[in-house]
């Protein structure tokens, strides 16, 4: 398994997980600074679309950081796994909500229609960084067999 960690360091940021941290990083970019710029400039028009937006960039920003720092203290490790699993519930309920009641969202989110205008990768990378996480836990050093137990002398 080369240009990965090993799933024992419990590191997000290695091998793998630095490409993972890049995507997130620009996805983190490009939501803030969309959704930044429509909250300062037309709230007004599409509130819960832009406020959807923006709650949806500081998760990313979230991930961002504590998928870097995951494996440097157990805490990063759970808000990584926090912000991961809001994301993934947060555009399946929005994308599958953008869907059956349009006439909600005025303005596409970054979660609308399961990530449609980022080219689904809001869709895609909570569960790559779920698998990734569950890939890079801490596993200590459990031997992969039991030793046989010896029969009790009765």
């Amino acid at each position: 398994m080369s240009g990965t960690a090993p799933a024992s360091t419990g590191r997000t940021g290695q091998g793998f997980g630095r490409l993972l941290v890049a995507v997130y990083g620009v996805l983190a970019l490009a939501a803030v600074g969309r959704s930044a710029y429509q909250v300062a400039t037309k709230l007004e028009h599409a509130p819960v679309a832009y406020l959807l937006s923006l709650l949806a960039a500081l998760v990313y920003v979230v991930a961002t950081v504590a998928l870097a720092r995951g494996g440097r203290g157990p805490h990063w490790r759970a808000v990584a796994w926090c912000a991961v699993v809001v994301e993934a519930c947060g555009v399946l309920v929005v994308g599958a909500l953008s869907l059956l009641e349009p006439g909600w969202f005025h303005e596409a989110t970054v979660w609308s229609g399961f990530g449609q205008g980022y080219g689904y990768v809001p869709l895609v990378l909570p569960f790559v960084g779920l698998w990734w996480l569950w890939h890079t836990r801490p596993r200590g050093d459990v031997p992969a067999t039991t030793p046989a137990r010896p029969t009790e002398a009765r």
